[in-house]
């Protein structure tokens, strides 16, 4: 992890917005982050002439709401400056396209994280998943999580599932867990999710997959291991599962069952069996969670 991680919060005033605030609180972060809270309302087209409104009347109301938007970005910056007093936070206001000036935005700031709400219902509605969230969590060229909050208290030990693959995506995933700083008594579940071996018609076929299976079965478990140990260095207390499911199955089912706090996935897994691939189980996950998501793309060199 660098010396001060970069942080861009997009925000929206609602509900859920607040929720991803208070979710950093059990997201592991260090106390040198430079957090910039971004507040956007997505341009309106000026009313015809039809409607009785003039061109005055249109640029006083699209203030209005520029204003409107950076004083919401502002109480956001003074949530995060009261519970990371050491953080140093930025608040602004931008108008356009919501998904676009957030991803324009974390390039210009080469933000390591990307923070989203799970849903944003104001008279706006800007951060709804399903149209700004999943564009950003497409096209991000960082990791970005995907933040639910809950109601245990920031000092309480966290539960994290990481999906480990054996790819350099997953090897990501499990790097950014072990960087960050974990209340003591934290724990870290490894889920490794293999397909059923599927019934083939010629015997040729049958022994070529099952060999590829087993070499592709050992990498994993080599993964797994090794990603244990690199958790248990950074203090975690770490367990491990293997399933023969589909991975975007188990791991929400996993963390579901063992109430976790948040699941870390890459952006991408092994070309080959394309479990993590973004557009599959990444976004499935990131979208049908009930906890938060980290997606973690690799550093760029």
């Amino acid at each position: 992890m660098k010396d001060k991680m970069k942080i861009l919060i997009a925000y929206d005033g609602s509900e859920y917005a607040d929720a991803a605030l208070a979710d950093l609180n059990r997201a592991g972060l260090p106390r040198k982050v430079e957090a910039h809270v971004l507040s956007v309302y997505a341009e309106l087209m000026p009313a015809p002439s039809s409607f009785g409104m003039v061109e005055t009347d249109f640029t006083r109301y699209t203030q209005e709401l520029e204003k409107d938007a950076l004083e919401m970005a502002r109480r956001a910056r003074a949530t995060l400056k009261s519970e990371f007093p050491d953080w140093e936070v930025h608040a602004e206001a931008a108008t356009g396209s919501p998904a676009g000036l957030i991803l324009d935005k974390a390039d210009a700031l080469k933000s390591d994280l990307i923070v989203v709400g799970s849903h944003g219902r104001s008279a706006i509605g800007r951060l709804l998943l399903g149209s700004v969230s999943q564009k950003v969590l497409h096209a991000a060229h960082g990791s970005v999580r995907i933040a639910r909050g809950c109601q245990k208290k920031p000092e309480t030990p966290i539960r994290v599932i990481v999906g480990v693959d054996g790819s350099a995506g997953a090897e990501a995933a499990v790097k950014a867990v072990a960087a960050r700083h974990w209340p003591h008594g934290s724990e870290a579940r490894i889920i490794n999710s293999f397909p059923v071996l599927p019934t083939v018609g010629t015997e040729y076929a049958a022994v070529a997959i099952a060999e590829w299976f087993a070499e592709e079965k050992i990498r994993a478990n080599e993964a797994v291991e090794k990603a244990v140990g690199r958790l248990k260095g950074a203090g975690l207390t770490v367990s491990k599962a293997t399933k023969e499911e589909d991975a975007r199955h188990s791991l929400i089912g996993e963390a579901e069952a063992w109430k976790a706090d948040c699941i870390f996935v890459g952006s991408k897994g092994l070309g080959a069996i394309e479990r993590f691939l973004l557009g599959s189980v990444s976004s499935f996950v990131a979208t049908h969670a009930q906890c938060s998501v980290e997606v973690v793309r690799e550093e760029q060199k």
